[in-house]
């Protein structure tokens, strides 16, 4: 908040002022740390908006997974006091549905350097790296090509993280949970410093090692890697062909992902170098999704570096929702650069100072999620 001096009347009066986007107010709330609301009439239908912009030199992001593994759902708000953030708001897509496996990620998420769910669809994700000066972030598209190398055959890895389905070869790590949650159907191999360890067929829900990981396979290449694994041999791991050091993740596909300590994926990019840019069609996305008034959760890297977290009611009498044109439009307003959507509908909350800011759409209330951005003001030295 900004403070002026003005004399009116003969008399010296101290006047109090709010800095201001495109004539949108905000509120300092905490050092580097501001908040707005808004409402926009968008085809003669409210739209409420929350606003909060940060200033990256004077906050800490991180983006925490619920029940901090792989799998599992947790409230926003819930997340967020778990942690002591100060601000919140939802992230990525995930699977939802009262299966042992709900909260899995759909998309990329790591997390404190980890990989927990790889990529889908090329799709845009927001990338953090924390420094003890500033949290650094990018939106960029990636994909991965992951793999096992065991003695010259090279076989292609189809998840991390995530349900094993018919012919699927699964990567499970320490963060997902303390077993594999599989049926008898497979072949898995316990790897541990590197090399494996035990090797269980038709078992099932083998316990995940701490210094290791466990490949689950199932389908055609079962009998194949049957034949190739011995108790004891060396088994590496690979990113785009490049061969893994340490046993479980960190990986390097290039110098962005390798920096990044949190990553997380969301569709479709909004705005890119100051152009609205709706990449829905390359992120296999759909029109509808684009153009449904929806309640949506997005962030913006803004032009002058300071980082926008936004959310925007809907479905209700009091704010009609809004689809993705009208918000990259918005997002351009305030100052965006770069720009894009994450998980919307009920699960769109915005956490702020020990309470929901905004009003998620679900009748139940605030909807259980997979992970939020939490936001942390940063300790002085």
């Amino acid at each position: 908040m900004k403070k002026t001096s003005v004399f009116i009347g003969g008399y010296l009066w101290l006047i109090f002022f709010c800095c201001s986007i495109s004539g949108q107010d905000f509120k300092t709330i905490q050092d580097g740390i501001e908040y707005a609301e808004m409402t926009r009439e968008i085809d003669k239908l409210p739209v409420k908006i929350n606003l909060l912009r940060l200033d990256l030199t004077k906050v800490r992001l991180d983006v925490v997974h619920a029940m901090d593994a792989a799998i599992g759902t947790e409230t926003t708000s819930s997340i967020a006091k778990r942690h002591g953030a100060f601000a919140a708001v939802n992230a990525g897509f995930f699977r939802l549905d009262k299966s042992i496996f709900a909260g899995d990620a759909a998309g990329v998420l790591k997390i404190d350097g980890k990989l927990l769910s790889e990529p889908f669809g090329n799709r845009i994700a927001l990338f953090i790296k924390n420094t003890p000066q500033t949290s650094a972030v990018e939106f960029l598209r990636f994909d991965l090509s992951q793999s096992i190398k065991l003695k010259s055959n090279r076989f292609q890895i189809d998840g991390v993280n995530r349900q094993r389905k018919d012919n699927d070869l699964i990567l499970f790590t320490p963060e997902f949970h303390g077993t594999t949650l599989t049926d008898s159907d497979g072949l898995e191999i316990i790897v541990q410093n590197g090399k494996i360890s035990r090797i269980l067929d038709g078992r099932g829900s083998s316990p995940i090692p701490s210094n290791g990981f466990v490949l689950s396979v199932a389908g055609k290449l079962r009998e194949t890697i049957l034949r190739t694994a011995k108790v004891g041999k060396k088994i590496n791991l690979e990113i785009n062909g490049s061969d893994l050091k340490s046993s479980v993740f960190p990986a390097i596909i290039d110098s962005s992902y390798y920096l990044a300590e949190d990553i997380v994926g969301g569709v479709p990019q909004l705005i890119k170098n100051g152009v609205i840019e709706i990449t829905w069609e390359q992120e296999k996305s759909s029109k509808e999704f684009v153009e449904t008034k929806h309640p949506r959760t997005a962030v913006a890297k803004l032009k002058d570096g300071k980082f926008l977290m936004v959310t925007v009611d809907g479905r209700s009498e009091a704010s009609g929702g809004i689809g993705l044109q009208s918000l990259a439009e918005i997002l351009l307003e305030l100052g965006a650069a770069d720009a894009m959507n994450f998980d919307g509908g009920g699960s769109t909350t915005m956490f702020l100072d020990g309470k929901v800011v905004n009003k998620p759409s679900d009748k139940e209330g605030e909807r259980k999620v997979s992970d939020a951005i939490l936001v942390f003001p940063r300790r002085k030295n």
